[in-house]
């Protein structure tokens, strides 16, 4: 193969890894970060026993990551014991593992060290990947080879204080930046140069607020671009070329010791929720030279679980311990609740929610409308994990990885399983 051949291939290769098509998944949340993929011409309603299913991977390595997919690859951050954490990448073909590449150890959780493994969604972005491991190790990668172009780690770099079970956020990419939480008094939240790890600003949060398991999102609220996040003590929102704090809501987070699902905005609207504090809105506003956020309601009734939440023309989609529900966005009033699987994560593609429940592992298939529940099918995926969490650990580690719907496909993990099924309409 001669000299000319060689580098026309490996542009070509450099320059299919970089683009995106609008049915990849390339980060946590998906293609905004906010549950919602844009492909079409996918299945209404499933057949009995589900789609069909075109491979299982029994292997993966243990967590609660999310997939990321990009053209015909997977990527996911996965461990096995305590000394190694790791991101991988595998073929869409068959689930086979194309390379693997150790970024860290996993990280101290605390207390009765539960839930141990990994837990952020990598975010892909042209020919890097980026990936947070649950001890703080941030890490750039080439996403053809797994190299590692450059390192850090959250704690040591910046004195990083993760909460009580690790770190968990998925860093976002917002041009040559990169962001993310290490939470604490002196670097509560950064920005990096995405190409060499240098900081481009740090954010510290005057109540000195541990990271959380949240992720940051964009949001142009007030007239100001900025990113908010989810912190241990509250809401806050900061300043997306400086970093300077513009405003923190506390409301959601009150009692809360786990605050984990990623905000939801629209317009000059975020949705932020806990467990324990409820779910709440706060309109984002002028004043005085910064950014007023007063709320606009709180409700315990609203989606609060793990899995998150999801807005659509108007209406928020999202589960709490009753299960899958739909409420008024802008007023929290209530459209319809039903059990169905129980709380669990959500995704939204081509009119239809995928729910997959934390509890049973189950997965179901509902139509995303606000006039009524209307289920499509539901299954529960094959030869399930018989431990997940090193349940001699921990009482209670569930099926909280949040399902991703790419190019025609739905892929679920659970553990140590990661389950592909053709979702496409025939």
């Amino acid at each position: 193969m001669n000299r000319s051949f060689t580098l026309v291939f490996s542009l070509g290769l450099a320059v299919g890894v970089a683009l995106l098509s609008a049915a990849d998944w390339p980060q946590w949340r998906g293609p905004s970060r906010d549950g919602i993929s844009s492909e079409t011409g996918l299945l209404k309603e499933w057949p009995a026993g589900g789609p069909k299913l075109l491979w299982q991977v029994k292997d993966l390595g243990d967590g609660f990551s999310a997939p990321a997919i990009v053209g015909d690859r997977i990527f996911d951050i996965s461990s096995k014991g305590d000394d190694n954490e790791f991101v991988q990448a595998l073929s869409t073909r068959d689930g086979k593992q194309l390379w693997s590449t150790k970024i860290g150890g996993v990280g101290p959780n605390t207390p009765g060290n539960n839930y141990p493994g990994s837990r952020s969604t990598p975010t892909v972005d042209g020919d890097r990947i980026y990936a947070l491991g649950s001890d703080g190790d941030l890490a750039a990668l080439e996403t053809a080879t797994g190299k590692i172009v450059w390192q850090l780690n959250l704690r040591k770099n910046f004195g990083g204080k993760p909460g009580n079970w690790a770190y968990a956020e998925s860093p976002l990419i917002d041009g040559d930046a990169l962001v993310c939480t290490p939470g604490g008094p002196t670097a509560t939240l950064i920005a990096l140069n995405k190409k060499t790890g240098d900081p481009l600003w740090t954010c510290a949060v005057p109540e000195g607020d541990n990271a959380a398991y949240s992720s940051v999102v964009v949001v142009n609220g007030g007239g100001v671009k900025q990113y908010v996040q989810f912190v241990s003590k509250g809401l806050v929102g900061v300043e997306a070329k400086t970093g300077k704090l513009l405003w923190r809501y506390d409301n959601s987070a009150k009692g809360s010791p786990a605050n984990i699902p990623t905000p939801v905005s629209r317009k000059d609207f975020v949705y932020s929720a806990s467990s324990k504090g409820g779910g709440g809105l706060v309109k984002l506003t002028p004043s005085d030279g910064g950014i007023k956020a007063a709320e606009v309601y709180i409700n315990s009734k609203l989606p609060t679980a793990i899995g998150g939440a999801i807005e659509l023309n108007g209406y928020l989609y999202g589960t709490n311990g009753q299960g899958l529900l739909c409420a008024d966005y802008a007023t929290g009033d209530l459209k319809w609740q039903e059990r169905g699987i129980g709380a669990g994560s959500v995704c939204y593609a081509d009119g239809m929610l995928y729910w997959h429940s934390e509890n049973s592992g189950e997965v179901a298939l509902v139509e995303a409308t606000p006039d009524a529940y209307r289920e499509k099918g539901r299954f529960k995926p094959a030869d399930m994990p018989s431990k997940r969490a090193s349940l001699e650990k921990a009482k209670d580690g569930r099926a909280w990885a949040y399902p991703a719907v790419a190019n025609g496909r739905l892929y679920i993990r659970d553990w140590n399983c990661l389950w592909c099924y053709d979702v496409k309409a025939q």
